[in-house]
């Protein structure tokens, strides 16, 4: 294969892994909205779930988009520096929207700022916007993919707590957050929080926690416990599904966290809405790929 075949082929992959999320929710998504609805007793909550999962089905029976506003795309990239196509790996992804735009459709959602001009193909400055991770001596690239929408994940908060304010802080900030905004989300709520050195630190890690299956742990178990405990905080809010009232409002809660400066907590908050728009693929160096994220996913190109 030439490199303009690889180029092209992988090119045509992710215009149609892009479509596919765009259109079906990732495994495990599907799956704890059942578990969920399962354990729902309020009649309005299980009358909102059945709609979702009538949504669900009519989206892929149509093979359109789960939800209106297919999002600002984005993408986090773990490249290894020998992958083949590094180089060219930013125009392909770029391409890779604009394909989408016009295939699968997706909504043109993306305006530039102070233009105040919409471009028609979910591109523009910035947009896709792209997070990078070099891996040394690594052949292969794995591809997170975000279709971020305007209600949920979009609208984050970050801010650098007073060390004295502690965990407690955090907790505190998480919850006023929700409390504030969380029913206008679209809710349950995958919920992100990056804990860290700083304002940006922060609000990166709670936006990668969202790439995160709603079945994973922090591997410290301090955080796993802040994990749980926030959980079953913002279930106890009685938010419900779209902020109805019910027994969950949240997929789970993730948290992400790195070292900080002794002098800072640096906290950040993201949401992720019930149809959680996520995809992760994984390319080798001859451009063959895998998903965990959607097991029906194909591309015959």
């Amino acid at each position: 294969m030439t490199k303009q075949e690889r180029i092209q082929r992988m090119t045509d992959i992710m215009v149609s892994f892009i479509g596919y999320t765009a259109v079906h929710l990732p495994d495990d998504i599907i799956s704890k909205l059942g578990e969920l609805k399962a354990a729902e007793d309020d009649p309005a909550a299980l009358s909102i779930y059945d709609m979702m999962f009538e949504n669900m089905r009519l989206a892929s029976e149509l093979g359109r988009p789960s939800c209106q506003d297919t999002g600002f795309v984005q993408y986090r990239i773990e490249c290894g520096s020998r992958f083949p196509l590094i180089n060219e790996l930013e125009e392909i992804l770029r391409s890779a929207v604009i394909k989408a735009t016009a295939d699968t459709p997706l909504r043109p959602n993306v305006v530039e700022t102070f233009d105040e001009v919409n471009t028609g193909s979910n591109t523009g400055t910035g947009a896709p916007s792209v997070s990078w991770k070099i891996i040394p001596d690594h052949d292969g690239c794995e591809i997170y993919t975000y279709l971020a929408g305007g209600g949920c994940s979009l609208p984050g908060h970050a801010t650098v707590l007073m060390p004295g304010e502690g965990y407690e802080g955090v907790v505190r900030f998480v919850l006023d957050r929700l409390a504030e905004y969380g029913q206008n989300a679209c809710p349950p709520l995958l919920v992100g929080v990056g804990i860290a050195n700083s304002v940006d630190t922060a609000a990166q890690l709670s936006k990668e926690a969202l790439f995160r299956s709603v079945y994973s742990q922090n591997p410290n178990p301090k955080a796993a416990e802040m994990e749980r405990l926030l959980e079953d905080g913002i279930n106890a809010m009685g938010i419900g599904p779209q902020g109805m009232g019910g027994k969950a409002s949240v997929l789970g809660v993730n948290i992400q966290n790195a070292a900080r400066h002794t002098a800072t907590l640096g906290v950040g908050f993201s949401t992720g809405c019930w149809t959680h728009r996520r995809g992760h693929i994984v390319f080798d160096r001859d451009i063959n790929y895998v998903t965990d994220t959607h097991s029906g996913f194909t591309c015959n190109k």
